[in-house]
């Protein structure tokens, strides 16, 4: 069974950080792009960043470059969103979600993932 189980969210400061996790089981971790998008209260739902295990490749969104990092263990199978230098408009529930190999073109397309998690809750007060 595919799982990604995301935690680290919840209540900070504007100006605090948080780190994220996502934990990939029931798939070979090393095929797939694993991406961390956000959806506040009626907004569409965002590329924040994205990683690609098979290459190491890296990508972010301009609204948080310089602030938030992703990285990886493969030992682990599970994918890091650091965030530093929070603002109130990074409060949104995060989601990570999972894109095959084989089919990895556009990293900040959602509807391009084949599996997600439950998402994550991050408030940042002002």
């Amino acid at each position: 069974e595919v799982q990604l189980v995301e935690s680290g969210g919840g209540l900070v400061q504007a100006g605090g950080s948080l780190r994220l996790s996502c934990a990939a089981s029931g798939f070979t971790f090393d095929d797939y792009a694993i991406g961390w998008f956000r959806q506040a209260p009626g907004k569409e739902r965002e590329g924040v960043s994205c990683i690609s295990s098979f290459d190491g490749r890296t990508y972010i969104a301009d609204s948080v470059k310089g602030r938030f990092t992703i990285s990886s263990d493969h030992a682990k199978n599970t994918v890091y969103l650091q965030m530093n230098s929070l603002k109130p408009e990074d409060t949104a529930v995060y989601y990570c979600a999972a894109q095959i190999r084989s089919k990895f073109n556009i990293w900040y397309v959602a509807w391009e993932y084949d599996y997600w998690g439950q998402g994550t809750q991050v408030t940042v007060s002002s």
